[in-house]
C-alpha cells in the first residue's frame, strides 16, 4: 500500500449509508479518511480500498477504518465502509 492523493468528490451509495448507520461510522470520519488516507490499495480494476487508523467507541479504542470506493465512475462511489480491530491483518508496513 502507498499514500494516495486526496479524494474529496465522491458519492455515498445507499448500501454504504446503511452500513455507516449500522456500524455507527460518521460521514465526517469517512470524509477525513478519503481526503487524507494513511494507506490505499487496488482491490481490483476500478476499486480501491482507502484506510486509516481512527479512535472509536466508548471507551475509545484504535480501529482501522476501511472504505471501498469504485473509482471507475464519476464521481467515485463509496461501496462499503467498516471498522476492524484486526489492524495487522490489513496494514501494510
Amino acid at each position: 500500500m502507498a499514500k494516495s492523493s486526496p479524494l474529496t468528490s465522491y458519492r455515498l451509495t445507499e448500501h454504504s449509508r446503511m452500513q455507516m448507520m449500522r456500524r455507527q461510522i460518521s460521514e465526517n470520519d469517512v470524509a477525513k479518511v478519503l481526503s487524507n488516507p494513511e494507506q490505499w490499495e487496488f482491490v481490483r480494476e476500478g476499486r480501491i480500498v482507502y484506510q486509516s487508523h481512527i479512535q472509536h467507541g466508548s471507551p475509545t479504542k484504535t480501529f482501522l477504518l476501511r472504505i471501498f470506493v469504485d473509482v471507475d465512475r464519476e464521481p467515485p462511489e463509496v461501496v462499503t465502509v467498516y471498522l476492524t480491530s484486526k489492524i495487522s491483518k490489513y496494514w501494510s508496513g
